[in-house]
């Protein structure tokens, strides 16, 4: 896959509809739109636009929303060994993971849209195939959760 890059649409039929019907004031313009591949020969790099229940359109109840989530991403991941949680503007890069059983997450707010977006990137390898089934049998035997892979 190198040297090669491939772009599609989330959904471009409905984009298209979107932006129709926007245009003639039926429907407010929100479209979601993602790269789907990369030039490179390991990692995933995957984005989720998710709709939270919690409405967020200015920069107080964004700001509120923004502390939520990153509270609950702390709760979740802050003893996870394989797991880097991103703040402030960094994002999540294959080059950061390769050769390695980490996964990297980072979270925007799209107040435009209304949208969650979760990006992580991961070493497609190592924690997607053989560290995961190595994690999974060190915790299975009682050993050292990171034996082996770190």
């Amino acid at each position: 896959m190198q040297d090669h890059l491939r772009i599609t649409f989330a959904n471009g039929a409905s984009i298209e509809t979107d932006i129709i019907l926007s245009a003639v004031g039926l429907r407010p313009r929100t479209q979601l739109a993602a790269a789907a591949g990369i030039p490179v020969n390991r990692g995933i790099h995957t984005t989720l636009y998710l709709a939270p229940t919690e409405h967020f359109n200015d920069a107080a109840s964004t700001a509120a929303f923004g502390e939520k989530i990153a509270a609950c991403y702390k709760a979740a991941y802050a003893n996870e060994p394989f797991v880097r949680v991103l703040e402030g503007k960094a994002l999540p890069d294959t080059k950061n993971v390769v050769g390695t059983n980490v996964v990297e997450i980072a979270w925007r707010l799209d107040p435009r849209t209304g949208r969650l977006i979760v990006m992580s990137a991961e070493d497609n390898i190592v924690k997607g195939a053989s560290g995961q089934a190595v994690q999974s049998m060190n915790i299975l035997c009682g050993f050292p959760e990171t034996a082996g892979l770190i």
